[in-house]
Order: structure tokens, then sequence, then C-alpha cells
């Protein structure tokens, strides 16, 4: 059965009390936030399923959001997620070569992860820093200026984070 923890149940609940009631579906965002964390960095139906449940929505509410935004995960991710960003700016700065940098070195195409569990490819729409183009976020930090250089060099940070970390 899928339940969030007592810690992340409180945290939800002190969200939806911000809003009036009738209004909590105004919550949902920084839920589904709390519940791909939660439920393994990302969301499957039965996730979402608990979610409406829990703000008393219909399920399609919750489906609709969650694939509308590119910051929810509909199936499982890598350790390490690459979203390139890949609108005017970043293009015309080179970001269809980088995309299709990553994806020849680490063996994907954008929407897959590694075989081994490591990378996944994404491509974004703006990440709202085009004077740093090519950029990508990589967990909650910006990479800017992407060469294939710079490529190379964030592939092996995360590979030895992965070796340090284990």
């Amino acid at each position: 059965m899928i339940q969030f923890s007592e810690n992340k149940l409180r945290e939800v609940q002190d969200i939806i009390s911000h809003y009036p009631e009738g209004k909590q579906k105004s919550a949902l965002l920084p839920i589904l936030h709390i519940a791909q964390d939660e439920f393994g960095g990302w969301l499957d139906v039965p996730v979402m399923d608990y979610v409406a449940e829990l703000l008393q929505l219909q399920p399609i509410e919750v489906y609709e959001v969650a694939t509308f935004y590119s910051m929810y995960n509909l199936k499982p991710v890598g350790k390490y997620m690459f979203e390139v960003c890949q609108t005017g700016p970043c293009m015309l700065r080179g970001s269809d070569d980088i995309i299709a940098y990553i994806g020849q070195t680490l063996g994907i195409k954008p929407g897959e992860t590694t075989t081994d569990g490591m990378f996944t490819l994404k491509t974004v729409e703006c990440l709202g820093a085009c004077g740093y183009a090519p950029m990508m976020q990589l967990g909650k930090n910006y990479r800017e200026h992407l060469t294939k250089e710079k490529v190379d060099a964030i592939i092996e940070e995360c590979r030895r984070n992965a070796a340090t970390n284990n």
C-alpha cells in the first residue's frame, strides 16, 4: 500500500492547510514533488492516485498536471538526470549538439536511462538561464556554457561521486 511516511504526511497536511477548504488542488504541485522524492524519484499511477485521494481530486486532475510539467518523472530515472535546455537561445548556441553528444557518449536517447541506472537524458524547455547557453540542470545545479569537454568532465564527476557514495 502506498503511503507517505509520518514526517512527509505531516508536511503534506501542513501544505494543504495553507489553502481554503475546497481549494486543496492548489497544493498539488508541491505535494507531487514530495511524492516524487518519497517514492523513488518518479510518479507512477498508484502514487498519483494516492495524491488525488489525499487532495480529494479526481485522478485525471493529477495526471494532467504530472504529464504537463517536465519536472515530474513518469518513469524511473537515473541517479543523475541531465536536463538539457532545448529552446531557442540554447539551440542557437549548440544545445542540439550537446544533446546528441551526451546521447552518443552514454548510449541513450532523450527520455532514456542508461542500463546501469546511472544517467537519464531529458530535454526540457527554458530553464531561465539563456545567457549561459547551452546549459542543463543537474539536480539542483545549473551547468552552463556546455562544451563536449565540459560534458565529459561532468560525466566523470558523476561517476566519481557515485563510486565514493556507495
